[in-house]
């Protein structure tokens, strides 16, 4: 890394590839960093799209086939916003080639495959190479600030969790087909899409695990209009219909390694719900609560105020004592989702730099990747209770 610079190449540019940008552009131009990212190339399969990406983007140049960025001595880092059926490929080749990995959740579309991209995470990592899972809801500062009032006790014995993640951007059922919808490509949809998220919050914030699964997965809409495009007529409408092949509601139960029990609940058929990622964690001396709808917002109840004191409190989580904050606006004027992708190129500069591990690593991808495995295979079965291990 000549003059303490990290040329990036980052592998697919659509919504995420979007929101990747705005991380790499914006952090060192906020942050202080040890290691300058530069935005080098972007890389798609359609030399066009790809191209126009990257003028508005701002990468140096564009390529269409990634496997020419192994092979690359001046790519120090890949990134890896692609769908989920080519996540193990570009990661496994990438930390064996010596370049350093950042790579979009779910960690994969198998329980196989995030375990082999664990490994080849861990084998790297002992020559000073890192891989990390895009979890980026761990850069959320109000949910930094609920994982510190959990780890100094404020809520007490941690009893209880609620998690429900509430989209509704599928909720009309003549709403074409995407990729998103087939497994082949998606791994899975409601479950992986958002309630990987959920669950790694939960346990992020809790320090815990969930351990055992109890849940059920649904498709509510079987079929939708494939594009035009998708059945070779280009951009004239299409009468054809493709199959939904991926859960549109997960429901399940999660015990956690520390014995509270959690509920959870991933939907993209939630009416009039944008983006609205709910916890709740209840103890034996208070409860925190946050809705992403309202990011920069935690409430924070205590149990031990006196009876005529007591009620949720909320705490807007924009003070420079927060995580973060202190780089961007004054107090109260808040952050937004794109923030996150900003925090987390941050932690992993400065992870590469000081020869730590960032986190979440890609064994806790893995780890996550167990747990939507076995919610998979209670459904399936209709078994009471399933191991994550």
């Amino acid at each position: 890394m000549p003059n303490r610079e990290l040329n990036v190449a980052m592998v697919g540019y659509g919504f995420m590839g979007a929101a990747h940008s705005q991380g790499w552009r914006t952090a060192p131009r906020f942050f202080e960093l040890p290691i300058t990212p530069r935005m080098k190339t972007i890389v798609g399969r359609d030399a066009a799209k790809v191209e126009a990406a990257r003028q508005q983007f701002g990468w140096e140049e564009s390529e269409t086939d990634w496997t020419k960025l192994i092979e690359r001595d001046d790519i120090h880092l890949i990134d890896v916003c692609t769908p989920g059926d080519t996540h193990a490929d570009i990661a496994i080749a990438a930390l064996q080639a010596g370049k350093h990995v950042i790579c979009e959740k779910p960690l994969a579309n198998t329980v196989e495959e995030a375990e082999r991209m664990a490994t080849a995470a861990e084998e790297a990592a002992r020559n000073g190479v890192y891989a990390m899972v895009g979890f980026s809801y761990r850069r959320v500062p109000a949910l930094i600030f609920a994982r510190q009032l959990v780890r100094e006790g404020r809520i007490g014995d941690l009893r209880q969790v609620r998690a429900a993640y509430l989209q509704d951007w599928l909720s009309d059922a003549e709403g074409p087909m995407t990729w998103r919808l087939d497994k082949s490509k998606a791994g899975s949809g409601s479950l992986g899409d958002i309630g990987a998220h959920a669950v790694d919050a939960v346990q992020f914030i809790t320090g815990q695990t969930v351990e055992s699964v109890s849940g059920v997965l649904e498709t509510l809409v079987k079929q939708r209009p494939l594009l035009g495009e998708q059945v070779g007529l280009g951009g004239t409408a299409s009468d054809e219909r493709g199959e939904v092949t991926v859960d549109d509601v997960a429901l399940f139960l999660g015990r956690l390694s520390g014995g509270a029990l959690g509920t959870f609940e991933a939907t993209r058929y939630a009416l009039g719900r944008k983006n609205a990622l709910r916890l709740e964690f209840n103890g034996s001396k208070g409860s925190i609560a946050f809705d992403l709808e309202r990011m920069n917002e935690l409430e924070f109840y205590d149990g031990t105020d006196a009876a005529g004191e007591q009620g949720f409190r909320r705490i807007l989580v924009t003070e420079p004592e927060h995580p973060f904050v202190a780089k961007w606006w004054p107090t109260g004027h808040g952050l937004g989702w794109e923030h996150s992708f900003t925090h987390q190129v941050v932690d992993f500069m400065n992870g590469v730099d000081s020869g730590t591990q960032p986190e979440p690593s890609f064994a806790e991808g893995a780890q996550v990747q167990r747990v939507l495995g076995a919610v998979e295979r209670s459904s399936e079965s209709g078994s009471t209770w399933v191991s994550t291990k």
